[in-house]
């Protein structure tokens, strides 16, 4: 929205407010100001000049040579505009003047002949595009006066950019409100009287839709004169940007900037039926002619202005060609009307056809102000087309009861930290023309038509903020607690884990919640298994990410196939995410975190065949992965891997997955994706999976971190090797040497497994290694043989098992 300074001041009294003062105030009224910018300040030296005489150039056809008086001086100058004549009032800028383009005037000769100067078009003035001849001037003015202050330049223009809701300011008498308010004035309105459209009138006016035109006010003017508007109107549409056309389009302009209100001239003769009527197309009409001369296509919710033939303008957008007013025009209907923003913001886009009429009514335009906007448009039309004001319709079928506000006091002085009473809080709003009646502490306020953005309360506890001005509310620093947030356990322990597998040298993985309905299956899942049942999204964006995940593994299998085929055999990903547990219709899911890790591929990817052997994983690299884990979270619960033979997911290898068990609820598993369903997924070489539940392992309670000093005493290293039955499983002996719990075993582990000759069939070698080490001694071979006795006898007597080669000794 623009404006300047001498507009808005015959609206209300500037004397104490420059323009950074008032571009301060109505930045701090929510009313940002893009630029304030002094309006022609290069013209200063540009002159007032009389031509005295012209004839003919000697050398030049296009070109004349003329006697121009300024001032006291005559001087030659050329000039080669067509309407330069004797006795033209005009501007001239002198020697060593340089204009708004950049252009310094010299003394020249212009083919042989002196010019002293150069007579100026509006163009070169840049006060306008106008470029068809040299300025022309009413010759009452002064030769040698200064250009700007005979024609009334000196002046400021300011923009302000508005925001969507503020469409009350989208117009000079609602910024001159807004002022107001916080100076403590009165608007001086231009138009005091309404007219009374009580009389028939010549013309009809009928609406088909009071939703979308609320409100429909025309006037008709007889004997008008289509002719330039004079200087002051020019000079204040140019100053904001806007082309002067004629006294008619200037005015309904004008007016339009002046109260934000759109309106419409129609030539009176071109109105068949001398009726008006505001529907939408009918099925013939699919084409209309604006003003422009563009024939644009209509659709079938586009609103029109027709007359009782055809459509004759757009509404709240463009008018028509066949209606368009010409020199030729005496008759004139003029329209101010109401329509409904969302038809006009449609209509406006689907044409690419932005305009200042739409963009007001696209926001909203007051509806009780149009008969006010039209009347003022009509005096100045009688006014300046020498048009006599005949009769008019207003018809008003969409009008609407103002909206009620309740305002309290304490609620005022609740949100805004102010001590303001109850007379203070209504003179804000009534400066800002709300109507105000106080009851006790509260406020029953009647909000005006022109602020369609007031709904609550609370909007007009900003308003009264606006109003006080917001560097005026003091300012209060919060009153915090001195405490620190508990982070969230599951977060903190996700946050962890992340940071340890990738310290595995595991890849994240970060995959969409929505999947395929066809993971169930090519995971072989069984028809009971609750997973089956999953959440179907209700706008799913494709058939692959149609349910809620219940697993994690299907979409790391995804992750292992693409870099497959990217030729990035060697993976290893993890996730940690939500699955989704079905309820009950209606209900929301159960949603759970896990984590789920995958390894495929070489078991050192990356390194050098120089120093590492080529050596596929296992899901004993999974397995170590997962105690590395476990071991950093230090659980005080037994964690255990057990064989899950017989009693594993369908898919996970029958015979080759572990269970890892917290006491006796089950925390995870290890296992191979069976080569059936690897394929299911495009992946033909081996993969490895790891399943926790971290939900379950949030519970389990951590040991508190602990330091010791570095060991004084040297430790001692003794090895077991038994034979003991096939069935028996290497961890049980490992697990019965740390379930001791003797005080100077600090270490054990396994070393080696072997079945086959010379060992008889059925039984197993297992080698372990134990290493002790006391705190405040030195252990002798007498004190650890005690202890390796001990163990190695709970190991015969427990496991079935002897020494390899039958003796009583140990390696």
């Amino acid at each position: 929205m623009k404006f300047t300074l001498s507009w808005l001041s015959k609206y209300i009294s500037l004397d104490t407010l420059s323009a950074e003062q008032l571009a301060a105030r109505l930045t701090m009224l929510g009313l940002e100001v893009d630029a304030a910018q002094e309006l022609y300040a290069g013209l200063d030296a540009v002159k007032i000049a009389k031509v005295l005489a012209v004839e003919k150039h000697p050398n030049a056809d296009r070109l004349t040579l003329c006697e121009v008086e300024v001032g006291d001086q005559v001087l030659p100058i050329v000039c080669g505009a067509p309407n330069v004549r004797a006795g033209l009032v005009t501007a001239v800028a002198l020697p060593g003047t340089t204009l708004p383009d950049g252009m310094k005037i010299k003394k020249a000769k212009v083919r042989g002949q002196v010019s002293e100067g150069m007579l100026c078009s509006w163009k070169e003035l840049g006060i306008s595009e106008a470029s068809s001849g040299i300025v022309e001037l009413d010759s009452a003015l002064l030769s040698g006066q200064s250009l700007t202050e005979a024609l009334g330049l000196v002046d400021t223009m300011i923009e302000v950019d508005l925001t969507p809701n503020r469409a009350d300011c989208a117009s000079v008498l609602g910024i001159a409100r807004e002022v107001a308010g916080v100076t403590s004035q009165q608007v001086c309105r231009p138009v005091t009287t309404l007219p009374d459209f009580s009389s028939p009138a010549e013309f009809t006016v009928s609406i088909e839709d009071s939703q979308l035109c609320s409100r429909y006010a025309a006037r008709k003017l007889t004997g008008a004169t289509i002719k330039p508007s004079p200087w002051w109107l020019q000079r204040l549409l140019l100053a904001v940007g806007m082309r002067p056309i004629n006294n008619i389009v200037d005015i309904t302009n004008f007016v339009m900037l002046e109260y934000g209100q759109p309106l419409h001239a129609f030539d009176y003769a071109k109105i068949a039926g001398k009726g008006i009527v505001v529907r939408l197309p009918k099925a013939d009409e699919t084409k209309f002619t604006t003003l422009d001369g563009t024939e644009r296509s209509l659709e079938p919710d586009m609103l029109l202005i027709c007359d009782q033939e055809k459509p004759v303008a757009m509404a709240g957008v463009m008018g028509g060609l066949n209606s368009e007013v010409t020199d030729a025009t005496t008759d004139i209907l003029l329209e101010s009307a109401c329509f409904d923003p969302v038809s006009i913001r449609r209509t406006a886009r689907r044409l690419s056809l932005a305009s200042e009429a739409s963009y007001r009514f696209e926001r909203g335009v007051n509806p009780e102000g149009v008969t006010e906007a039209l009347e003022r448009a009509v005096q100045l039309i009688c006014e300046l087309a020498g048009a006599q004001a005949a009769d008019g319709l207003d018809l008003y079928p969409g009008k609407k009861e103002l909206l009620q506000l309740d305002l309290r006091v304490q609620r005022v002085n609740s949100l805004l930290g102010t001590n303001l009473s109850k007379e203070q809080i209504a003179a804000c709003l009534r400066g800002i023309e709300f109507a105000v009646e106080g009851e006790g502490d509260l406020l029953h306020v009647t909000v005006p038509a022109f602020r369609i953005d007031i709904e609550r309360e609370v909007d007009l506890v900003e308003e009264v903020a606006r109003s006080v001005g917001y560097n005026e509310i003091p300012i209060t620093l919060p009153v915090m607690a001195m405490d620190c947030p508990q982070p969230e356990p599951l977060r903190q322990l996700r946050k962890k884990i992340a940071g340890l597998m990738t310290g595995l040298s595991f890849y994240e993985a970060v995959n969409y919640s929505f999947v395929s309905k066809k993971h169930s299956d090519l995971l072989q899942l069984a028809a009971e298994d609750h997973r089956r049942q999953q959440v179907d999204l209700l706008n799913p964006l494709s058939e692959d990410q149609a349910v809620l995940r219940t697993m994690l593994l299907p979409s790391l299998l995804d992750n292992v196939r693409r870099n497959i085929s990217f030729q990035q055999t060697d993976v290893r990903l993890f996730e940690i995410g939500k699955v989704f547990t079905f309820t009950a219709l209606g209900q929301q899911p159960l949603e759970r975190y896990q984590l789920c890790a995958v390894i495929s591929g070489s078991r050192c990817p990356e390194a050098s065949p120089l120093y590492f052997a080529a050596q596929e994983t296992d899901l004993f690299d999974l397995k170590g992965a997962a105690q590395a884990l476990l071991r950093e979270l230090r659980l005080k619960t037994a964690i255990s891997f057990q064989s899950a033979a017989g009693q594993t997911e369908s898919y996970a290898e029958q015979g080759y997955a572990l269970r890892i068990m917290a006491d006796k609820e089950q925390l995870g598993l290890i296992s191979k994706v069976p080569s059936t369903i690897a394929r299911a997924f495009g992946i033909k070489q081996e993969v490895y999976f790891l399943e926790l539940e971290l939900e379950v392992l949030n519970e389990l309670s951590a040991a508190a971190k602990s330091f010791s000093q570095l060991p004084r005493y040297p430790s001692v290293r003794r090895d077991i090797a038994l034979i003991v039955p096939e069935q028996v499983q290497a961890g049980e002996l490992l697990q019965d040497i740390l379930d001791h719990k003797m005080q100077d075993v600090i270490y054990a582990d396994i070393f080696d497994v072997y079945s086959g000759k010379p060992i008889e069939d059925g039984m197993k070698s297992v080698a372990l290694t134990v290493t002790y080490r006391s705190t405040d001694k030195t252990l002798d071979d007498e004190t650890v043989n005690g202890f390796h006795e001990k163990i190695v006898s709970s190991l015969m007597s427990r496991f079935g098992g002897r020494y390899r080669d039958g003796k009583d000794t140990a390696l």
